[in-house]
């Protein structure tokens, strides 16, 4: 098994203001502190998650299976073109006709 990052390293308080100007984000520095105990204990946490993911163990998005809940793809006849209009308020040249929603321009 290939580990994508190996350990994560501390984020110091440069690499926290570094990651604020690339996004453009004004940080206080009561704010770039918070962020820095924030990631690092996303970084210890990751760490954790390698230390017993062994090569035993398959790799996962989502640890509860999903599955596409989907009716069996089957041909049918659409409707015809007069069908589809047949509830339409209005219908002209055997196209909708809705209203006009922008002024005259």
């Amino acid at each position: 098994m290939v580990h994508i990052v190996e350990a994560m390293p501390t984020f110091t308080r440069e690499e926290i203001e570094h990651l604020g100007d690339l996004a453009r984000i004004a940080l206080t520095d009561e704010e770039t502190a918070r962020l820095q105990g924030e990631l690092n204990v996303i970084a210890e946490s990751i760490n954790k998650v390698q230390e017993v993911a062994g090569d035993d163990v398959p790799p996962t998005a989502n640890p509860v299976p999903l599955e596409a809940y989907l009716r069996p793809d089957e041909a049918v006849t659409p409707l015809t073109q007069e069908e589809a209009l047949a509830g339409a308020p209005r219908s002209e040249a055997g196209m909708f006709v809705a209203p006009r929603i922008l002024g005259e321009e």
